[in-house]
């Protein structure tokens, strides 16, 4: 079942963000973090933060944010998504993907006219992600003349396409204290960082 997550989902959600994300792309994880403070923040979109229940439990989450789009005619929100994560013991099943397309969906009806995000090519182009370059969209610090092909953008209007120009940034809270994220983590169970491949 998908739903809506609702403030008594929250702490579980962080944990299963927890242990989806730890040791994954650094020593521990950051991910828990900026969940909890995107909620929060003037950036979160709480019409796209949904859940997917499996017997019960919470097996994956999904959260929304409005990143920055500065243009020639000013600055504008941008929407993007992550962290999307699943339990350990549940990847590869497809959870991940189903609660992405039908939030997309979701974005669509809402009227919103595109999604950026950052991540694989391999895996977000079977969405119809697509490289935001291409659209003369750059990421923050991105030479335009480089190739980047893990930032991306899919149109959810189609008509927006080629329309919607500029230099994106990500909203400050994806950018956490590692102090603050260390004080954070406290209140969960010990786990153990591991530097990996």
């Amino acid at each position: 079942m998908i739903r809506l997550e609702i403030p008594a989902d929250r702490r579980e959600t962080e944990n299963l963000t927890r242990e989806a994300f730890w040791n994954v792309y650094r020593p521990g994880c950051t991910e828990h973090f900026v969940l909890h403070t995107l909620r929060n923040d003037p950036a979160f979109v709480p019409e796209l933060d949904y859940i997917m229940e499996e017997d019960g439990r919470i097996v994956a989450h999904i959260v929304y944010a409005k990143g920055t789009l500065n243009t020639e005619s000013g600055p504008r929100d941008m929407l993007l998504f992550g962290p999307v994560s699943v339990l350990p013991e549940c990847q590869g099943k497809g959870y991940g993907g189903q609660l992405i397309q039908f939030t997309l969906n979701r974005a669509r009806e809402l009227g919103y006219p595109a999604v950026v995000i950052t991540g694989s090519p391999d895996y977000y182009s079977r969405f119809g992600f697509e490289p935001a370059s291409k659209y003369g969209i750059f990421y923050e610090g991105m030479d335009p003349g480089e190739e980047f092909s893990f930032f991306m953008v899919k149109f959810l209007d189609g008509s927006a396409a080629g329309t919607i120009r500029g230099v994106y940034s990500d909203p400050p809270c994806y950018f956490p204290d590692p102090g603050r994220v260390e004080e954070f983590d406290r209140q969960f169970p010990p786990k153990v960082k591991e530097k990996r491949p």
